[in-house]
Formats: structure tokens, sequence, C-alpha cells
């Protein structure tokens, strides 16, 4: 099973490192674009056959590791 964990910024969180992608964008003249968000994602391959098992236990890994949630969000997606 492979699981897909998808991590971003929280809503009002500054995103420079979007804004700076933002900004290389218009200077590139593709103007139609609002606004940039920057986040990262995890792929992880699990030996794990049991999706609530799964689910829980990569749950415990963004909590414990993979995002911070103070000020970031996660989504996980298993495939």
């Amino acid at each position: 099973m492979t699981a897909i964990v998808n991590v971003s910024l929280k809503a009002g969180v500054l995103d420079s490192q979007g804004k700076a992608v933002h900004h290389a964008l218009d200077s590139l003249h593709f103007n139609g674009v609002a606004d940039v968000r920057v986040g990262k994602q995890i792929i992880l391959k699990l030996n794990e056959t049991d999706k609530t098992k799964a689910m829980a236990d990569v749950k415990q890994m963004c909590e414990d590791l993979l995002a911070n949630t103070v000020i970031e969000d996660y989504e996980i997606e298993l495939v």
C-alpha cells in the first residue's frame, strides 16, 4: 500500500516561497496567476495491508514528524 501525504502551510501563514514563485511567474509574463502556495508531497510505501491501521499510522507519522502542525496542514491519501 502507498500513502501520499500532502503538506501545506495553513491559511494565514505567510508563504515566502510561494510569493517568490508568484513574483517569478509575473516576471515571465504569466499574469493569470492570482496566488501561489508551495507545499511538499511525501510518498510512503507501507507494508501494512489494513487500511484503517495504515491511516492511523500515517496520521501519527504526520503528527510526530512529517508536518509541523502548528503552521502546516496535511492530507493523507491511501492508494
